[in-house]
C-alpha cells in the first residue's frame, strides 16, 4: 500500500521461463505476508495475480500483474510477469519499475534459454538480481546440478544464500544465521563463507579484518558491502523454494526484506534528458517535495473503466486534483483517480509517493514509456529505454464485414497500446494490414482479446516478407518539375546525393544548399519527396534504409515555385539517384535457438542448410535435448516450422530474435523486381 516511508518499500519483479510458477510463488508470498488468507490454485483459476479469462483458461499468464503485501513494517511490490517467449516484451517493460529482478527457475528444467535471456537484460539494465530454485520436492530433481548449471552458464557470483535439506521439506540458512546442519548437498559452513568471500572483495578494510585477523563477520557489518554487491552484479543470492508446500518462503522473504534494496539504495534509474545524441543523464531526487517524475509501464483499456496506466514514482508525489503532464504535452490533464491495485482489485486512494507503484484511470493521455511530471522544467525527460525484442511474426488481416475497417484500425490500435511488442504495419504497396508479434501465440492472443471486446470478424494469411532496399554505391539524382497549365504554374530542381551507410544505420537527410539556390522553406519539401521514395521503394516496392541524402543544389521560380513541385522533384531527384547507385533487395535473417531431442538433431540440420540456413553452435541441454542455434532467413520460416513440428512429432520449439538484414540471392532480387510496377509521377 502507497504511503510508507520509502526506506520501507521493496519493488520486486518476477521473471523466468513458462512453467518455473512464478505466479504460485507469489501466492506463497501474499499468504506470508497475511495479504491473502489462503494461496489460490492455477487448476482452478483462483490465482491473485492470474485473474484474466484467458489465462485461466491456458494455465499460464498473459499479462503483468501487480500486488502487493506487508511484512515487519515494510511494503512490498511484486509484479508478476508472462514466461512465453512470445510476451518477453511485456516482461522486459517492467523491469525500469523496479530495483529487484527475482529470476525463477523450475528445478526440473534448470536454465532454460529464456532465463538466459531475462538474466543479461536484468544484468544490462542494472538491477539487484536474486534466484530462486522454485520446485525443489518435484520428482528426480538433482539440486546440486541445478547449481552447478546456474554457477557454470549465469556465473560463479550465484552463491546460495540457503540449501535445501530433508529431502526437500525444508531449506537452511547458510548467511543470517549459519547453524550446522545436514543439507541435501553441499554445507552451510562452505556457502557462508563463499558468500562472505565474495562480499568482503569489495572492502579492503573489511576483508583484512576479516583475512589477517580471523574475525567472523555479522550481517550487521556485511550489509553495506551486500548491497554494493548486489548493485555491481558482483554477488547474486540463490535461494532454494517450493512454492507448492511452502518450503523456503519465509526464509526468502526475510532475504527480500533484509537484502533486497529499497529505492535509494538500487541503481538510479536511467533518466535523460534532450533526444538522441544530444540526452545527457540527470539526476533524479527520492524527495517526496520535488517536482513529480513517474513513468508509465504498462497500460490496459478495460472496455468499461477505459484505460489503466500502470506508473512507477520515482520522484516528487501523485495526487488526487493534481494538474499533470504526459511527456511533452503542453496542455495539463488532471488527475482523477488514483489505484492501489491488488491483482484484479482496485482501491481509490488519494496519494502516492517516490518508490510506489501505483494505477492512473481515465486518462486517454497516458501511453507506455510516458513520463509524468507536474512542470514544464521536465519537458523532455524520459527514461533510457530498454530494447525489446523486435515483432517477426506476422498475420495480414481483413475485416470479414465491408465497411469494418476503420472499426478494426481502432481495435489493433487499442491491442498495441497495451503491448509494446504489437506493432502494426499498413504496406501501401501491397494493400496490407499487418499485424507483428513475438510468435503464433502472441498473436493468437491478441486476435482472441480483438474479437472478444470489439467483435470483429477478421481473415487472415501469411504477409509478404518484410523486405527492405539499400544502396551499394554513391550517386547523383537530379530533377526539374515544370508544370504550366493556363494560371500559376509549378517549377522545383533539385540536384542531390545519396550514398549507403552501414548496416541498421537507418536514414540521415543533410542540407548542403548554399546560396539560396532553393530557398529554406523548400527543403522540407525535397525532404518529403525522398522519404516518400524510402517509403514506396525503388525497385521491388520495399522500404529503403541504411541511406544518407545530401541536397546540395537546385534552382527555383519566385512565382511558380511551390511546395508541391520540390516535392515532386525531390522523388524524381532519388529515383535517378537511387537506379545509378546500384540498389539491392534486403532480406531479414532471424537468430533461431532450437530445442529438440538429440536424435532429432541431424534431421533439423540438414533441415535449415537447405532452406538456406546457417547452423552457427549445438549445445547439449537438459534431459538429453539439443540447443541448436542458427541464423535463418525469415522467408524460409513458415515452411521450416511445419518440418521441424513434423520432424520432432510436435516436441522441437524454437525461439527467435532478429539478428541482421542480408542481401537476397540475384535470383531472388530478381523475381523481386519482375513483380514491381514503379509509379512515376506525370510531368
Amino acid at each position: 500500500m502507497p504511503g510508507k516511508s520509502i526506506h520501507q518499500i521493496r519493488n520486486l519483479a518476477l521473471v523466468g521461463a513458462a512453467g518455473a510458477g512464478k505466479t504460485t510463488l507469489a501466492e506463497q508470498l501474499l499468504v506470508q505476508m497475511s495479504a491473502v488468507a489462503s494461496a489460490g490454485s492455477i487448476e482452478r483459476g483462483s490465482t491473485v495475480c492470474d485473474f484474466e479469462p484467458l489465462e485461466k483458461e491456458l494455465g499460464h499468464s498473459l499479462e503483468v500483474a501487480l500486488c502487493h503485501g506487508e511484512l515487519a513494517g515494510h511494503d512490498i511490490n511484486i509484479l508478476d510477469t508472462p514466461g512465453y517467449p512470445d510476451f518477453l516484451g511485456r516482461t522486459l517493460s517492467v523491469l525500469p519499475a523496479v530495483e529487484t529482478a527475482v529470476l525463477v527457475i523450475n528445478a526440473s528444467n534448470g536454465i532454460e534459454r529464456l532465463s538466459e535471456r531475462l538474466f543479461t537484460a536484468v544484468r544490462e539494465r542494472g538491477l539487484d538480481c536474486f534466484i530462486v530454485v522454485n520446485k525443489i520436492d518435484a520428482a528426480g530433481v538433482d539440486c546440486a546440478y541445478v547449481l552447478s548449471q546456474i554457477q557454470q552458464r549465469l556465473g560463479k557470483e550465484c552463491l546460495p544464500i540457503n540449501l535445501p535439506a530433508a529431502h526437500a521439506t525444508a531449506v537452511r540458512d547458510c548467511y543470517f544465521e549459519p547453524v550446522r546442519g545436514s543439507c541435501d548437498f553441499g554445507d552451510v559452513s562452505s556457502a557462508h563463507d563463499a558468500i562472505v568471500d565474495q562480499i568482503v572483495e569489495l572492502d579492503e578494510a573489511l576483508m583484512a579484518r576479516y583475512l589477517e585477523q580471523g574475525e567472523s563477520l555479522n550481517p550487521e557489518q556485511l550489509h553495506g558491502p551486500f548491497e554494493q554487491a548486489l548493485r555491481e552484479g558482483h554477488v547474486v543470492p540463490v535461494c532454494f523454494v517450493s512454492s507448492r508446500t511452502g518450503v523456503g518462503i519465509k526464509e526468502l522473504l526475510r532475504v527480500l526484506v533484509e537484502l533486497a534494496p529499497n529505492p535509494t539504495e538500487g541503481n538510479p534509474p536511467p533518466f535523460l534528458k534532450g533526444e538522441g545524441s544530444q540526452a545527457k543523464p540527470i539526476a533524479v531526487s527520492h524527495d517526496a517535495d520535488k517536482h513529480v517524475l513517474a513513468h508509465v509501464f504498462k497500460v490496459a483499456i478495460d472496455p468499461y473503466v477505459g484505460r489503466i496506466a500502470y506508473a512507477r514514482v520515482h520522484q516528487g508525489s501523485l495526487q488526487v486534483g493534481q494538474q499533470l503532464f504526459a511527456g511533452d504535452a503542453r496542455k495539463a490533464f488532471k488527475l482523477g483517480h488514483l489505484l492501489s491495485v491488488q491483482g484484479k482489485q482496485q482501491k481509490e486512494i488519494n496519494k502516492a509517493g517516490p518508490g510506489d507503484i501505483v494505477a492512473i484511470s481515465k486518462i486517454d493521455e497516458l501511453h507506455y514509456g510516458a513520463v509524468i511530471h507536474d512542470s514544464h522544467d521536465e519537458d523532455h525527460h524520459h527514461l533510457k529505454a530498454i530494447a525489446l525484442p523486435t515483432p517477426l511474426h506476422g498475420l495480414a488481416l481483413k475485416p470479414v464485414k465491408h465497411g469494418d475497417e476503420p472499426k478494426l484500425s481502432d481495435a489493433l490500435h487499442k491491442l498495441a497500446a497495451e503491448d509494446p511488442s504489437l506493432h502494426i504495419e499498413h504496406r501501401a504497396s501491397l494493400n496490407e494490414t499487418v499485424l507483428m508479434g513475438l510468435g503464433e501465440l502472441h498473436l493468437k492472443i491478441a486476435l482472441r482479446k480483438m474479437k472478444e471486446r470489439s467483435n470483429i470478424e477478421v481473415e487472415t494469411h501469411i504477409p509478404s516478407v518484410a523486405y527492405r532496399e539499400t544502396i551499394t554505391l554513391a550517386a547523383e539524382g537530379h530533377a526539374r518539375h515544370k508544370k504550366q497549365t493556363g494560371g500559376a504554374g509549378q517549377f522545383g530542381e533539385v540536384h542531390l546525393r545519396v550514398k549507403p551507410l552501414e548496416r541498421g544505420a537507418g536514414f540521415e537527410f543533410v542540407d548542403d544548399v548554399v546560396g539560396g539556390a532553393i530557398p529554406g522553406q523548400f527543403i522540407p519539401a525535397v525532404e518529403k519527396g525522398v522519404r516518400e521514395v524510402l517509403q514506396s521503394g525503388a525497385i521491388a516496392g520495399h522500404p529503403l534504409q541504411d541511406i544518407q541524402v545530401s541536397v546540395y543544389d537546385g534552382k527555383y521560380h519566385t512565382v511558380d515555385s511551390k511546395e508541391v513541385a520540390f516535392i515532386t522533384a525531390g522523388k524524381k531527384a532519388m529515383l535517378d539517384a537511387i537506379d545509378k547507385a546500384k540498389p539491392v533487395v534486403l532480406e531479414p535473417i532471424v537468430r533461431l535457438t532450437i530445442d529438440v531431442s538429440g536424435p532429432c538433431v541431424g534431421d533439423i540440420t540438414g533441415e535449415l542448410t537447405g532452406r538456406r540456413g546457417l547452423i552457427t553452435g549445438t549445445d547439449s541441454g537438459h534431459g538429453g535435448r539439443a540447443l541448436i542455434s542458427s541464423l535463418l532467413p525469415i522467408a524460409e520460416l513458415p515452411a521450416f516450422q511445419l518440418r521441424l513440428k513434423s520432424i520432432s512429432g510436435g516436441d522441437g520449439t524454437f525461439s527467435m530474435e532478429l539478428s541482421h538484414y542480408e542481401t537476397v540471392p540475384p535470383a531472388i532480387q530478381k523475381e523481386l523486381a519482375g513483380k514491381y510496377q514503379r509509379k512515376e509521377d506525370e510531368d
